[in-house]
C-alpha cells in the first residue's frame, strides 16, 4: 500500500544536480516554504535558452559569486609596492572607474556621457581631456581625417569580428521565423487512411500502412526557436486546451523524415517529453544542449529509433505547486491538459496514427509520474513511457489529503487494476542512474515485481554514473531505452519505391 505523501527526493534539473546528499522534496511544496518565510532547499531554475540573455544561476537561496561582465569595471585591488624606479616616459595619472550608468540611461542627442572617473568634472585629479580646473591637461588635437580613417577601420574590424563571433554564438539567426511542418497533399487535410489491420498493421505489408489521420486542423502559428545542425527546427506556440481552458506553451520537433515526400502520406509516432521539476514556464527538452532531439535522429540512422514526432508542453501551470498531471479540485485541469488537450493539438497539426500505437510518453522525475499515470490512467490512448528517475505515487500537496482522488490517479494502484485484467497491454521502460541511491532502484524495481503482470509490461535500464538530470537520461535512452520503445511503436511506412 502507499503511503501520502511519497519519500522527498532532489527536484529535477536538467543539467547535474548541485545539491546531493541534501534532502529535498519534489512533494514539499515550494510555494509552501516562500508563503511562511522559509528557507527554500532548492531554487527556481529555469534552463538555459540562447535568447534569454545571461543564464541564470544555480545556486539555492544565496547569490553566486559574481564575476564581472566583458567591459565592467573590476573590483579595486590594493597597490602592489614595487622599487622606486627612475621615470622613463611621462603618462597622465591613472583614474579609478566611476560606476557606469545604467544602459537605459542615454544622454541627451548630441552630447556623450562624461569619461569615467571621479577627476573628472568631480574636483578629483583630472586626467587627459578633463574639464577646466580638475587638473588635466589637454591632449594634442588629431587631425579629422586621421581620426576618421582610424574610426572607420576599427569599425570594420569591430563588424568583422562581431560576425564571426556572432556566427559562432548563432547571434545572427532565424529564431523567431514562421514555422511549419509538411505540408499535406492537397485534399487530404483530415482525411481519414483507413490503413490495415490484424498482425500486418504495424508492418506496412503489401504497401499497407497502420491507421492515420492527416493534419484535421486548425493549424496552429509556430515560431522557430532553435534550428538544428541538420535543418530542422524546435519551434513553439501558445495553445489554450479546449477541454482543459488552460493556456500554456508547447514546443514541438519532427524528424527530417516527416517532410520527405516518400513519407506524404505516412503518419509519424508522438512521443511526449515531459520535464521535470516545475516544468514551467518552459519545457527544457527544447533545449538543444540535452541533445534529445540529435538522440532520435542517430537513433534513426543507426536504425534502433522510430522517426518520433516530439511533442513538449509545459508541465505545470506555475512555479509554485506540482499537479500531478491531475485534475485537482479547484485548479486548472492539468489531467484534461495532458491527456485531451495535447493529443488533440498533436492531430490537429501533424500526420498521426489514429490508435494508441502511435502515441508516447517520456518524462524526468515529476514529468515520468505524469507520463506514467497517463499510461495506466488512459491505456486506450497511450501504449507505451520511459519513466527517468520518476516518482510512483502523487504527493502534490494541493490535494489535501484527498486520498480517494490520489487513488484515481495513483499510478500503482491503476497499474494493479490492470494487471489482474485482460486489456491492451501498456509497457513501461523506467530509466535509473547508479549515482541516484539505492532506495530510488529498489523502489522500481519493487513497482515492477508487484505490477508488471498480465497486460502491464515492465523494465527497467540502470544507467552506470548515471544521475538525476537530462543529460544522462538521454545517454541512457541511446543506451537502450528508444530502441525498447521503438519496438512496440507503429512505425511509418514509406511510398513504395
Amino acid at each position: 500500500m502507499h503511503q501520502y505523501p511519497q519519500r522527498p527526493r532532489p527536484d529535477d534539473q536538467p543539467y547535474p544536480y548541485p545539491y546531493q546528499g541534501q534532502d529535498q522534496g519534489r512533494g514539499q511544496d515550494r510555494g509552501q516554504g516562500q508563503d511562511q518565510g522559509q528557507q527554500q532547499p532548492y531554487p527556481t531554475y529555469e534552463p538555459y535558452e540562447p535568447s534569454a540573455g545571461r543564464p541564470q544561476q544555480p545556486y539555492g537561496g544565496q547569490s553566486a559569486p559574481q564575476q564581472p561582465w566583458y567591459g565592467e569595471p573590476q573590483q579595486a585591488q590594493a597597490p602592489r609596492q614595487y622599487a622606486p624606479q627612475p621615470p622613463q616616459y611621462a603618462a597622465p595619472p591613472q583614474q579609478p572607474y566611476r560606476e557606469r550608468p545604467p544602459y537605459d540611461e542615454q544622454p541627451p542627442y548630441g552630447q556623450q556621457h562624461p569619461p569615467y572617473g571621479p577627476g573628472h568634472g568631480q574636483g578629483g585629479t583630472g586626467g587627459p581631456g578633463g574639464p577646466a580646473g580638475s587638473g588635466g591637461e589637454e591632449p594634442p588635437r588629431r587631425s579629422r581625417r586621421r581620426l576618421g580613417w582610424i574610426s572607420a577601420v576599427v569599425a570594420v574590424a569591430v563588424l568583422a569580428g562581431v560576425g564571426v563571433t556572432g556566427w559562432k554564438l548563432d547571434w545572427f539567426n532565424d529564431n523567431g521565423e514562421a514555422v511549419t511542418f509538411g505540408q499535406p497533399p492537397a485534399g487530404t487535410q483530415g482525411e481519414q487512411d483507413p490503413g490495415v489491420t490484424g498482425k500486418d498493421k504495424d508492418k506496412g505489408k503489401d504497401g499497407g500502412r497502420p491507421a492515420m489521420s492527416m493534419p484535421t486542423g486548425p493549424a496552429a502559428e509556430f515560431r522557430r526557436t532553435t534550428r538544428l545542425d541538420d535543418g530542422t527546427s524546435i519551434a513553439k506556440t501558445r495553445l489554450t486546451g479546449a477541454k482543459s481552458g488552460f493556456t500554456g506553451d508547447v514546443w514541438v520537433w519532427v524528424p527530417k523524415e516527416y517532410d520527405d515526400p516518400k513519407y506524404a502520406k505516412s503518419a509519424f509516432p508522438v512521443l511526449i517529453s515531459l520535464p521535470g521539476g516545475n516544468g514551467y514556464p518552459t519545457n527544457y527538452w527544447a533545449d538543444r544542449s540535452l541533445g534529445l532531439q540529435k538522440a532520435v535522429t542517430e537513433g534513426v540512422k543507426a536504425g534502433t529509433s522510430l522517426p518520433f514526432i516530439l511533442i513538449m508542453p509545459v508541465l505545470n501551470p506555475d512555479e509554485r505547486n506540482y499537479y500531478d498531471g491531475s485534475d485537482i479540485p479547484g485548479q486548472p485541469k492539468m489531467g484534461t491538459w495532458m491527456a485531451e488537450d495535447i493529443p488533440a493539438f498533436t492531430k490537429a497539426n501533424f500526420r498521426t496514427f489514429t490508435s494508441r500505437d502511435g502515441w508516447a510518453f517520456m518524462g524526468n522525475s515529476s514529468g515520468a509520474f505524469v507520463g506514467l499515470k497517463m499510461v495506466m490512467q488512459h491505456p486506450d490512448r497511450f501504449k507505451a513511457v520511459i519513466a527517468n528517475g520518476g516518482e510512483t505515487a502523487p504527493d502534490s500537496p494541493l490535494w489535501h489529503g484527498d486520498k480517494k482522488l490520489m487513488d484515481a490517479n495513483d499510478p500503482g494502484k491503476l497499474a494493479e487494476k490492470l494487471s489482474r485484467g485482460t486489456g491492451p497491454e501498456v509497457y513501461v521502460n523506467f530509466q535509473i542512474g547508479t549515482k541516484e541511491g539505492s532506495q530510488d532502484l529498489a523502489r522500481l524495481k519493487k513497482f515492477e515485481k508487484d505490477y508488471g503482470k498480465g497486460p502491464v509490461k515492465i523494465t527497467t535500464h540502470v544507467i552506470q554514473n548515471g544521475d538525476h538530470n537530462g543529460w544522462d537520461y538521454v545517454r541512457g535512452m541511446t543506451e537502450g531505452s528508444l530502441e525498447w520503445i521503438s519496438k512496440v511503436m507503429a512505425k511509418p511506412i514509406p511510398d513504395a519505391g
